[in-house]
């Protein structure tokens, strides 16, 4: 006689099996926070700084196989896109910064993914184009460059033509060559089966990722600033005040407002501009 379950143990296996995926989940999270700490509180050259980041490259490479994965079927090796997103991965570890409270998986990220693509733009093209447009490439921005100076506007295609000393339909062939270069499909992101429509993220760019590091970097130089300038720059291009406003607020004339702003703004980018990670 077959044995019966008790009612509800397949839902508390399920359960189980979800409960030590998230303890690993906050293991690994525990495990990251901790190697990067030791990592960064190190020396440039102290020889312990690559232990510890061979540890954390090991730590996330099922993220990095993860993410590579969303370019399969692109006549890429695997392999390949995995080193290439490993070369990612170890920018973002010695980027990071433990100060700045963002967990490390949300910022490598962008970066993994970045390098990946940027991998595609610079060895491959994304559909069949024709040698001789492939060819054509370096002659054609050249002569492109070349003619926008000479006539202080973009060249026409039939100008373009009888400077490369072309017909005008291979200056079209090369100018449509060049745009199947860089662009990416939209459908390269989605998993296997997936159509882009059930996509939960395709469909628009979150550039705010990209960006992590140059909005740290402005907060911290902006805290750095006297507190009139700060108050002033806030109020002129966070609050989208204006110059009259600001100074009904500060109780100052628009005068010293426009001064202030200038002001600020002159010693936000020297100081910028001394910031060796900018």
């Amino acid at each position: 006689m077959t044995d019966l379950a008790p009612p509800g143990a397949g839902d508390r296996s399920g359960g189980t099996r979800a409960d030590e995926r998230a303890a690993a989940r906050a293991d690994t999270k525990a495990d990251a926070t901790r190697l990067l700490g030791e990592m960064h509180a190190l020396a440039e050259d102290d020889p312990r700084r690559r232990g510890l980041r061979d540890q954390l490259v090991e730590l996330h490479m099922p993220l990095v196989v993860y993410l590579a994965k969303r370019f399969s079927g692109r006549n890429e090796p695997l392999s390949d896109l995995v080193q290439v997103g490993a070369i990612g991965l170890i920018k973002a570890i010695d980027r990071f910064d433990v100060d700045r409270g963002l967990e490390f998986s949300t910022y490598a990220t962008p970066t993994i993914l970045g390098e990946i693509k940027r991998h595609f733009r610079d060895t491959g093209w994304l559909i069949h184009v024709p040698r001789r447009a492939q060819e054509m490439q370096t002659a054609l921005n050249n002569a492109r460059a070349d003619l926008n100076q000479q006539l202080g506007r973009a060249p026409t295609v039939k100008e373009l033509a009888e400077r490369l000393e072309v017909d005008e339909e291979a200056v079209v062939e090369a100018l449509d060559a060049a745009r199947a270069y860089s662009g990416v499909p939209i459908d390269a992101l989605a998993a296997p089966g997936e159509t882009v429509p059930e996509h939960p993220v395709l469909g628009i760019t979150d550039e705010g990722f990209e960006q992590v590091e140059q909005r740290a970097l402005l907060q911290k130089v902006i805290a750095s600033l006297p507190e009139a300038e700060r108050e002033i720059l806030l109020l002129r291009f966070v609050a989208n005040k204006t110059q009259t406003e600001i100074a009904g607020i500060v109780g100052v004339s628009q005068m010293q407002v426009s001064r202030l702003v200038a002001r600020g703004l002159k010693r936000l980018r020297e100081r910028l501009a001394e910031d060796p990670e900018n």
